[in-house]
């Protein structure tokens, strides 16, 4: 009787750890070395995956063998046979079920079958021929189903109730999916736990908080803003007071000395920034000076290689000489062009900034009135804001000769802070009435030169008009069959680009004696167009 086998070594492994020989092979030794009175080859030692501490390897093929334990035997199964069918595997399983036991096994039998997979925490039995078996750890799982599709037999006996074939499967169980929730969870909490530490260091510092305003406080961040070195934190320290609201009528004066003192630094930011400019220029003159250097010496080397390069000298020269000649004048005629395009830029860019100048100067009648526009309405309100301060002295002053008056009688000390008060605002009573006095000088000198400004405008304007119509002129003349309203604006506004539409045909339509509007063409290429006529009335007479 011949079986058809896919892997004949695999069964005749099989058949000959049984003791017996395969059927249909009696013939053909298919494992060399074999002895059968001890059951192994000899150069061979077996590998039993059930060791404790040796996990599987799915992609390598092992050969299951028999394996004894003390009231029982478990025979490997048809390797032929296709693999058991297992369910999908739940998260963090840790028992199996185990079916087709024997129906006189008992738990220790289980244990002895089982326990070489691993430490085993608890079996549940059924009085039917399966149970549930959990473990500590969950590789021993896999070991575990390794022994599925075994038979069992106990002892040497030959009952049916005595003998079974296995069948090992992953079991859903509540305390399983229990604990892998919980080591989920705390994975997760180490995971926040991680981000946070990393977010806290990768967080920028808090800023150090503002203190809250009090007279000592204020004395103090007084000091502080007049000392360059402490101004940038001083002058945060009042924003905040300014913004919390801390400013009332009787520390009005305080917070107005510290907002004079911090406008006092302005003359120092603005030395501070021009010395950098001078700075910056001279690095730039520094640099072009020594650019200008390197571009000398380049072209020295340049003409090194020319002279080289002529009949006297370049005769004498091996061929491979000349190719490196000919390699090395072409890098340097390269590296000089690029230096010298870098240094006729730096040129350019000052020709454009001068350029620039100049032309600002051109059209700075009407940024300059602008800004005197500009300033004479900040000094306007300057003005008004020096005007109440100044009322508001003026009724403290009045308050002060009132108390005093009430208060003769009163200690001597009080006496004198009453008078340093008086002298003190006396003081700045005629500091302001100069500083207004000033104001309105700068004011009146201000609207004079707003006048001035405003008739260089009116002419301007005159001459720009003047000068328009002179170029329509010129332009319509080159034209003898005239130009479209576009064309010519076209023309104008590559001279100034502000020029719209609109205004060139009111400044044609408003000179009907030197501009005279034609239609041209018939249906849809009718087409109008400007001629220049100023000629025609002094050939007429």
């Amino acid at each position: 009787m011949a079986m058809p086998m896919s892997d004949p070594s695999a069964w005749a492994t099989a058949m000959n750890n049984l003791g017996m020989s395969p059927l249909g092979l009696s013939t053909q030794t298919l494992v060399p070395d074999y002895e059968p009175n001890v059951g192994l080859m000899p150069d061979f030692s077996p590998m039993n995956p059930l060791m404790p501490g040796l996990g599987l390897v799915p992609d390598v093929p092992v050969v299951k063998e028999i394996i004894h334990c003390k009231s029982c035997t478990l025979f490997p199964p048809n390797p032929n046979l296709p693999p058991p069918a297992t369910r999908e595997r739940p998260p963090g399983c840790k028992t199996v079920f185990v079916g087709g036991l024997p129906e006189n096994s008992t738990e220790q039998t289980i244990e002895e079958v089982f326990g070489p997979c691993g430490e085993i925490i608890a079996i549940r039995k059924s009085k039917k021929n399966f149970c549930h078996i959990r473990f500590a750890e969950e590789f021993t799982v896999d070991k575990a189903l390794f022994l599925s599709g075994y038979r069992i037999r106990m002892g040497s006996s030959t009952d049916k109730k005595d003998s079974g074939r296995l069948h090992v499967d992953f079991a859903q169980a509540r305390d399983d999916l229990y604990e892998w929730e919980c080591h989920q969870r705390m994975l997760a909490r180490e995971e926040r736990h991680r981000r946070k530490m990393e977010e806290d260091r990768l967080r920028p510092p808090s800023p150090p908080p503002i203190v809250h305003y009090s007279d000592h406080e204020c004395s103090l961040l007084g000091d502080k803003i007049k000392d360059d070195v402490k101004f940038a934190e001083a002058v945060r320290v009042l924003l905040t007071w300014l913004e919390r609201g801390e400013v009332n009528r009787r520390n009005a004066n305080n917070f107005y000395s510290m907002i004079q003192s911090s406008n006092s630094h302005i003359r120092r930011l603005m030395s501070e920034k021009a010395q950098h400019e001078k700075e910056m220029e001279e690095a730039k003159e520094k640099f072009k000076s020594a650019l200008a250097g390197i571009l000398g010496q380049f072209e020295q080397i340049v003409s090194v290689f020319q002279a080289a390069s002529k009949q006297k000298a370049w005769d004498h020269f091996s061929k491979a000489q000349r190719k490196n000649l000919d390699v090395w004048r072409k890098q340097v005629q390269e590296i000089r062009n690029m230096h010298n395009d870098e240094l006729m830029g730096i040129r350019r860019e000052e020709e454009m900034e001068m350029s620039d100048d100049d032309m600002e100067n051109a059209p700075s009648s009407k940024l300059s009135e602008d800004s005197v526009v500009s300033q004479a309405e900040a000094l306007k309100e300057e003005n008004d804001s020096l005007r109440c301060q100044l009322d508001a002295y003026r009724n403290e002053v009045e308050l002060l000769k009132q108390e005093q008056n009430k208060n003769q009688p009163q200690r001597s000390e009080e006496e004198n802070t009453h008078s340093q008060q008086l002298s003190f605002l006396q003081q700045a009573l005629q500091g302001m009435q100069t500083q207004l006095l000033k104001m309105r000088e700068d004011l009146k000198q201000r609207e004079s030169d707003l006048e001035k400004s405003l008739d260089d405008k009116q002419q301007l304007k005159k001459e720009v008009q003047t000068l328009k119509e002179g170029i329509i002129c010129t332009f319509l003349h080159v034209h003898p069959f005239g130009a479209s309203l576009e064309y010519i604006c076209s023309y104008l506004q590559r001279l100034d680009s502000k020029i719209t539409t609109s205004e060139v045909e009111a400044l044609l339509s408003r000179l009907p004696c030197t501009f005279r509007q034609e239609l041209t063409g018939v249906g849809a290429s009718l087409e109008k167009r400007w001629n220049f006529c100023g000629f025609q009335g002094i050939n007429s007479l």
